[in-house]
């Protein structure tokens, strides 16, 4: 049974799948390397609770329980008693072998190890440690609290009960649970990108501006974002790793990542996070 909780991860992801799991009843420990950046992501916990409750969206007395369900740590040996870890750092697959092999060695033995990979296989992380039938993958999306899905990935190595528990645990948390097979991208980023990749192929080939190719896909298709804008959002950097990965696997030319992408990345230009990419953010 799943009672307490370990994130890691200094990310905004790290601190939204906190405020999901301890909103949930769950006990949670935030990990980051450093105390600093991890008391950051309490923080950043707190801010959203008390704009929900300047909302009305949740009543002080409730924000207060959640946010005494949550510490944080830079020691790794802290996780040693959580029932499930989901690591949520950078989409480098060597970094994360590497913390797996460490989960392993810290966590007791009926702990599951989860990663929230977009993209990366997750037997490669599953096969970096002694217990690869409990590791699995739980892809919540950006914004956690927000966004009602999360892709639970079952590797070759996971048992059906680790696969389970993991869904169960989404499933507490109020999301919609889907399970799928260990390839490149899952469900969403797979479908996601080449329509990303080939919105950024449209701009760079001068058929119309950024704002219009957005404006058109908005108002064509009804989403309710365009997809320069959404590749801002997600960040340049990282959406160039999940085309890589997925061209890594595949060799589709469509996830074949164009080259303004790779020139932005270079560049420094990564979105909103850098103030700028498609658009220019240190306007607005």
């Amino acid at each position: 049974m799943i009672e307490r909780v370990g994130i890691l991860g200094s990310g905004i992801m790290g601190s939204g799948i906190a405020e999901v799991a301890a909103k949930s009843g769950f006990t949670v420990v935030l990990r980051s390397r450093k105390q600093d950046t991890a008391d950051a992501m309490v923080a950043s916990l707190e801010k959203s609770l008390a704009k929900q409750v300047d909302r009305g969206k949740l009543e002080q007395d409730v924000a207060d329980e959640v946010r005494g369900r949550v510490s944080a740590t830079a020691e790794l040996s802290d996780l040693a008693d959580c029932d499930l870890v989901i690591e949520s750092v950078v989409e480098d697959l060597q970094v994360k072998r590497g913390l797996f092999a460490e989960l392993d060695e810290v966590c007791k033995a009926e702990t599951i190890l989860a990663t929230n990979t977009s993209t990366l296989p997750v037997v490669e992380m599953a096969v970096a440690t002694g217990r690869p039938d409990k590791v699995v993958g739980v892809h919540f999306f950006n914004p956690a609290p927000a966004m009602s899905l999360v892709e639970v990935i079952a590797p070759l190595t996971a048992s059906d009960e680790t696969v389970a528990s993991a869904r169960g645990f989404a499933e507490s948390c109020g999301k919609d649970a889907v399970e799928v097979k260990d390839r490149a991208g899952f469900i969403v980023n797979a479908l996601l990108f080449p329509y990303l990749n080939n919105a950024a192929r449209l701009l760079e080939a001068g058929t119309a501006s950024a704002e219009d190719i957005d404006t058109a896909m908005k108002g064509g298709c009804n989403f309710p974002m365009g997809p320069l804008a959404l590749l801002d959002l997600v960040g340049l950097d990282t959406s160039l790793a999940i085309l890589d990965a997925l061209y890594e696997e595949f060799r589709d030319p469509n996830y074949a990542a164009v080259p303004v992408l790779r020139r932005m990345v270079s560049a420094g230009q990564l979105g909103r996070k850098s103030g700028r990419g498609f658009y220019d953010y240190a306007k607005k």
